[in-house]
């Protein structure tokens, strides 16, 4: 926390390095956050860099608080509730996410670890966006249901069922496909 608010004080201060260094601390974890939530890898680059570039554009009033990867993540996520809700108006499918798959197995394993996600990335798009928020949040993001309750307007009672009902979901759902 000392380092990131000494980076937002160079930034302040106009230092394009510090500002690097931000985008290259969080960048990565902010995406694959993104691709989770949205399951479509340019949306989420799209999202990222736009809460990248928020925060160039108000650096100068900004003042860090708290954590600033809780204040990226927070930002990340309404961004993605926001691009959710738009694609949802425009009924685009949501079926474009790209999975990461670390390439130290041999093409067996790759093959099946590669339907796996697939399977998966098919049923997270099959339930409901505020479950699976909570699933992504819960799992990938670290966070506590009562981080997940404020980010998304609800109890934590609320927010830890939309976690339980998502996973009840995920498992009803990849179930009937075995």
């Amino acid at each position: 926390m000392v380092e990131d608010k000494l980076l937002i004080w160079k930034c302040k201060h106009g230092s394009r390095a510090a500002f690097r260094r931000i985008y290259e601390k969080y960048e990565s974890d902010l995406r694959t956050l993104a691709a989770n939530l949205l399951d479509d890898k340019a949306a989420a680059e799209d999202v990222v860099h736009d809460v990248f570039i928020s925060l160039l554009q108000v650096v100068e009033k900004f003042e860090l608080r708290s954590s600033l990867a809780g204040y990226l993540k927070t930002c990340v996520v309404n961004r993605s509730r926001d691009y959710a809700r738009k694609r949802q108006r425009q009924t685009a499918a949501i079926n474009d996410a790209e999975q990461v798959i670390p390439n130290d197995d041999g093409p067996v394993q790759l093959v099946i670890k590669s339907e796996g996600l697939q399977k998966l990335s098919f049923a997270m798009s099959q339930i409901p966006y505020e479950q699976r928020e909570a699933i992504v949040l819960h799992l990938h993001g670290q966070m506590k249901f009562k981080t997940i309750a404020k980010l998304q307007k609800v109890s934590i009672k609320t927010a830890h069922s939309r976690y339980r009902a998502g996973l009840d979901g995920l498992k009803l759902i990849l179930n009937s496909e075995v």
